[in-house]
């Protein structure tokens, strides 16, 4: 009998009930209106710069703290208080009539997501474990971060339809959506391999110490700087530039600007579609293209592109378009070679340590980014990433080769 490939083989109640968890995200909801409603609410740009640094700075620092919950409380508990936390203050956002008001949510926000970032991946890896199935981890994770894109299809657009109505209104659909993920979590349970870790017992410092020499590890630190330092956060500037480089795209082509709100709904639910198929076939990719071949080409193309796109604007589009695909199989093949470099203790403060390095180095890339836009454009700043990155890259893969044979 032949044998079973990853996606032939029948999916087990826990990662069903996985990607229905993550099809409760639900932040495409608030996405295409998310800064028209901090302007409708009377806050200027620089107020929104400082919510945007509250959120990173607050990301930073409860990385660690909130990884070393999930290890002692358990990954699904910490996932379940993470998701209650977003829900209550998506409808508190929705609410919110003032500048100290949304920067104390956007605190407790960030909080959230903390809980869920480490202990998320650190679920699943572990879940997989029980049945020595964890090679699947990133065709399974692909899967589940499809199911969130494809929801995110239709929510984008309807979002879109409710913020003409009312700016509040997608926020408050998007509490709801994400309150049901809270209701899934509250059916699941944490993994045989999770309860015979001994992680409930760590010690905080004995904790920060497996995460410092988890990050230090040879088969580690060159990848660290590859992909959480250098890759992720040149990425990141390309969805903060998204909207006023499509506006500029989009009215070059002849739209008129009232209409750029409602091309900007359709196309996040474009590029939420196309992200969903790119990740369905997470599994194909890793076994046809390979995680290694992956990580050793990726960033020179999409250093490329962006130079491309300062050269013709209009290939913003389909980078755009397929920009957060890669990104999602770019993160769920990184999970899997940075869970198989780790134990099973400690590991959701370890892969929060990931998060937070990643976030630390987001900041330099933001600053930089919104000096080089105000003093040229969007684009241009975009164009000096992608030299960054592609340098960068390179000087690398000089040093040191960032993902092991």
């Amino acid at each position: 009998m032949a044998p079973l490939y990853p996606s032939q083989r029948p999916v087990r109640g826990p990662i069903l009930k996985y990607y229905l968890y993550k099809a409760t995200k639900a932040v495409e909801f608030y996405r295409p209106i998310m800064y028209l409603f901090f302007l409708a609410q009377g806050l200027t740009f620089t107020q929104i710069a400082i919510l945007e640094a509250i959120y990173n700075l607050t990301t930073l620092f409860g990385e660690i703290p909130t990884g070393y919950v999930g290890d002692r409380v358990g990954r699904r508990n910490s996932l379940l208080i993470g998701t209650a936390i977003i829900s209550v203050t998506l409808l508190g956002i929705g609410l919110a009539e003032s500048f100290l008001t949304l920067a104390i949510l956007y605190v407790c926000w960030s909080a959230g997501y903390n809980f869920r970032s480490g202990s998320e991946d650190a679920w699943l890896y572990d879940t997989l474990t029980d049945d020595l199935s964890e090679d699947e981890f990133a065709h399974v994770r692909g899967r589940g971060e499809s199911a969130s894109l494809a929801v995110g299809v239709g929510a984008a657009i309807v979002g879109g339809y409710l913020g003409s109505i009312d700016l509040s209104y997608p926020w408050f659909v998007a509490a709801a959506v994400t309150g049901l993920g809270a209701v899934v979590l509250l059916t699941l349970g944490e993994s045989e391999t999770y309860e015979n870790s001994e992680a409930d017992q760590l010690s905080f410092r004995e904790t920060v110490r497996i995460a410092t020499e988890a990050l230090s590890k040879r088969n580690l630190r060159a990848f660290i700087l590859y992909y959480y330092v250098l890759y992720a956060a040149v990425t990141y500037l390309v969805f903060v530039f998204l909207q006023p480089i499509f506006e500029t795209v989009v009215v070059d082509l002849g739209a008129a600007p009232g209409q750029v709100e409602s091309l900007l709904g359709w196309f996040y639910g474009a590029y939420s579609l196309v992200g969903a198929v790119l990740t369905y076939y997470t599994g194909a990719i890793k076994e046809y293209v390979g995680v290694r071949t992956w990580f050793l080409v990726l960033p020179f193309v999409v250093g490329a592109a962006l130079i491309g796109m300062y050269v013709v604007p209009l290939l913003a589009l389909p980078t755009f378009l397929v920009a957060r695909g890669l990104s999602d199989v770019t993160r769920s093949f990184a999970g899997q070679y940075v869970n198989n470099q780790i134990e099973t203790l400690g590991r959701a403060t370890v892969l929060s340590s990931m998060a937070m390095v990643s976030g630390l180095a987001v900041v330099p890339f933001q600053l930089g980014s919104g000096v080089v836009s105000d003093f040229a454009s969007p684009l241009f700043a975009l164009a000096v990433g992608g030299v960054v990155l592609i340098v960068g890259s390179g000087g690398i893969l000089v040093w040191e080769s960032p993902i092991a044979e």
